[in-house]
């Protein structure tokens, strides 16, 4: 597998969890957000909506192919490599997870993705001030509820005692808001969450800081 990558892309961060979790051997192809590679032809060749991440796989019988989408190719890995699961075991946990997660994706994560950052910052001409606040509004209005949400429960993780597809979200989350300088004083639980998840190797194995910093290099990562 090959997997384009940017380090600090959230969604491509929650790919490189998910693979070390699976013991998956994939090779990295960073892509610079930063310096526009994603729109250059060859990768919208690959993935038109030059996005991070792409994942290149051999699907035995249904040939080579590209997924975009870290939640659609996080949900590929799990029915391709059971083990270890990503999700629980019951229908009604599952969903549970998948709300959890989806909260994460699709309602904070687009708010603050780079794109919609530069463009605060380029078209409508905003301040770096006033993209900090945007960004920190929107974190509040998704991390409260979910703070809430899982404030009630010793688990160690957000949906039991082994990492599910809500932790491989949260993770990366954090440490975007961390990056921005939000207080997280008021969201203990998350933050417990992810101490604990951070105490595991395959988490911090894909933490930004661990990956190839240059544009172009090549790796090949467990």
């Amino acid at each position: 597998m090959k997997l384009y990558d940017y380090v600090r892309s959230s969604a491509a961060y929650r790919v490189r969890i998910a693979l070390n979790l699976k013991g998956l051997v994939y090779e990295s192809v960073p892509i610079s957000l930063l310096e526009g590679t994603q729109l250059g032809e060859d990768y919208r060749a690959l993935n038109p909506t030059g996005l991070v991440p792409s994942l290149a796989i051999d699907d035995q019988g249904s040939g080579e192919g590209i997924l975009g989408q870290s939640l659609a190719i996080i949900e590929y890995l799990d029915e391709c490599y059971p083990e270890p699961a990503l999700m629980p075991a019951t229908p009604l946990k599952r969903a549970r997870t998948r709300a959890l997660a989806l909260q994460i994706a699709c309602d904070i994560h687009p708010l603050n993705n780079l794109r919609v950052l530069k463009y605060l910052t380029g078209e409508l001409e905003l301040s770096e001030e006033q993209k900090t606040t945007w960004y920190h509004h929107w974190l509040k209005q998704g991390l409260s509820p979910l703070e809430q949400q899982l404030g009630g429960d010793d688990s160690r993780y957000c949906c039991g005692d082994t990492p599910t597809l809500a932790d491989i979200c949260l993770v990366p989350q954090l440490y975007n808001a961390r990056r921005f300088k939000l207080d997280l004083t008021p969201y203990a639980r998350l933050v417990a969450i992810d101490q604990a998840c951070n105490q595991l190797t395959e988490f911090r194995q894909a933490h930004p800081d661990q990956q190839p910093s240059h544009p172009g290099e090549n790796l090949t990562r467990r």
